[in-house]
């Protein structure tokens, strides 16, 4: 019975071929963040309090009544002000107001990251669609706070990432939670708005799109279809250059890795090369090479079938690879730096490639198929060497949800970090730490790379005696030069995630990282002083 279900379920993958026209369901606009120090008048106000502070108010007609009639809400309810801490309450008459939810911000002598302010009004801005069915303008105190302007576009940084909901297919009006502008209230609202503007909002938008792109089905998202949504997304942006290979081009250039995969789908593969040079003329560039397969059924080697409709995730690496360049295009930043996006969908077509096949990578190494479902190594394989030849990057860093047991080892907490290079390996933690994309060194030895080798071929992509995110990683190392800076992030557990954190919706893509490239670029690249 099982073997009939998997025939026909190969069929079915086999004779479906519906396409979607995203424009049916158009996404929702960018939240627009408007910043001002006018106070409402009327609705519902989200309310940061610190531990050891009275509430504050703006001096207008009966504040010193709103004061103590909100300290003593804040008593009767035993608000403290802890950190993330919250509490909805009828707000005083005399503001106007419905509902105030107060926001605990911690002691104000506590040490804060910009994650942490991040982290706060994501939570904030949660909680108050949660209670209020919507936002609500948001006020935080931080005016004795290092660097307020600073704080405040980090707390609406947060609050537009925490309140990003992918609900774009949902016909009934009421299930609606996207959050089309949000208001922050704060002292000086022009200094705050130029750094958001200028540092965080694109960050901010390269997320969102990146998640939009991510989540979306497979029938609306495919090779040429994500290679369309991205070159209009790019479109105003200064110092971008395009290029797009496609089926034809793979087998004239000899990518025959990369169109393997792709070929068993009736929609064809794709390698999309994003260039973005605003750095030094002679710089070398930081290069992020991202996996893309937008279905992965497994090809021949089908996977089972309950969960199989995740699968649209697979792309994550290759959109968040353009989410990274989308990043710093938006903001201007003085560095060069490409992305690629080895584009393929996996499906058990009649062209497909089989088990045993062997195929010829444009480095030239022969590659043994011993499994259709490894399939993303393979299109990383033409991808990496294309990039470390082509380029010769300063850095050389490839996104992909590789290997299910990354996710068995580290959960949905860290992406798995894998490098020839330890130098690279505490600073690539670090931006983490400050990103909130967090990392997890997992080993890469000899004995990974001896585990490829195979007997009929220079290697082989699946079935080695070594630990699978381990020689995952070194059979992507195998198509880039020793002296190429490399690190492989498997962000297989943290591409996606079904529960909610203060700056991520739940369910749905994360856009894993472009804040720790972001990060790390502005660190050792923008800033650097070498």
């Amino acid at each position: 019975m099982y073997i009939f279900f998997r025939a026909f379920l190969t069929a079915m993958l086999l004779t479906i071929s519906t396409t979607q026209n995203a424009s049916d369901h158009p996404a929702p606009a960018l939240t627009d963040v408007q910043f001002t120090d006018q106070w409402p008048a009327d609705g519902h106000l989200i309310l940061g309090v610190f531990q050891e502070q009275s509430p504050t108010w703006p001096n207008t007609e009966g504040s010193t009544e709103i004061r103590l009639a909100l300290s003593h809400a804040l008593k009767a309810n035993d608000f403290t002000g802890e950190w993330l801490k919250t509490q909805v309450i009828t707000a005083p008459a005399a503001s106007g107001l419905k509902q105030i939810l107060l926001v605990g911000m911690g002691h104000p002598d506590d040490p804060r990251k910009p994650i942490d302010w991040q982290n706060l009004g994501g939570h904030a801005i949660q909680t108050a669609v949660n209670h209020f069915s919507a936002a609500a303008p948001m006020s935080f105190d931080v005016a004795n706070v290092p660097s307020p302007e600073q704080v405040v576009a980090h707390l609406a940084l947060g609050a537009k990432l925490g309140g990003y909901y992918f609900d774009r297919y949902y016909t009934d009006d009421s299930r609606l939670k996207h959050i089309e502008q949000l208001t922050v209230v704060t002292d000086d609202p022009q200094a705050t708005h130029a750094y958001y503007a200028q540092q965080l909002n694109p960050v901010a938008d390269a997320i969102i799109l990146t998640r939009n792109m991510s989540n979306e089905p497979a029938n609306v998202i495919y090779p040429e279809s994500f290679v369309d949504q991205w070159r209009q997304h790019f479109k105003g942006l200064k110092n971008i250059k395009i290029r797009v290979y496609d089926e034809k081009d793979m087998q004239k250039q000899g990518m025959g890795a990369l169109y393997g995969v792709g070929k068993g789908s009736a929609r064809p593969p794709r390698m999309m090369v994003v260039e973005y040079m605003a750095g030094g003329q002679d710089e070398a560039p930081v290069v992020v090479v991202g996996k893309g397969i937008t279905f992965d059924t497994g090809g021949i080697s089908l996977k089972n079938p309950p969960n199989m409709w995740n699968m649209k995730f697979d792309m994550s690496g290759a959109a968040s690879s353009m989410g990274t360049l989308y990043a710093l295009a938006a903001r201007g930043a003085k560095v060069n730096a490409v992305a690629i996006a080895a584009l393929a969908e996996n499906m058990p077509g009649p062209n497909a490639q089989r088990p045993g096949d062997v195929v010829h990578s444009l480095s030239g190494k022969t590659i043994q198929i011993r499994s259709t479902d490894a399939e993303g190594r393979l299109v990383l394989a033409d991808g990496m060497y294309y990039a470390d030849s082509t380029y010769d990057p300063a850095l050389l860093v490839d996104l992909a949800t590789l290997t299910g047991s990354v996710g068995r080892a580290l959960g949905k907490d860290y992406a798995g970090l894998f490098t020839r290079h330890d130098d690279l390996v505490q600073p690539f933690i670090n931006a983490g730490l400050d990103s909130g994309d967090e990392v997890w060194q997992l080993p890469l030895n000899d004995n990974h790379f001896k585990a490829i080798e195979n007997q009929v071929a220079d290697v082989m992509n699946s079935g080695p005696d070594a630990p699978g995110a381990s020689a995952g990683a070194a059979f992507i190392g195998a198509f880039v030069r020793d002296t190429t800076p490399w690190v492989h992030l498997d962000i297989a557990g943290v591409a996606w995630g079904d529960k909610a954190s203060p700056t991520h919706s739940s369910p749905g893509a994360t856009a894993y990282g472009i804040r720790l490239l972001n990060e790390y670029i502005i660190t050792h690249f923008e800033n650097s002083s070498e």
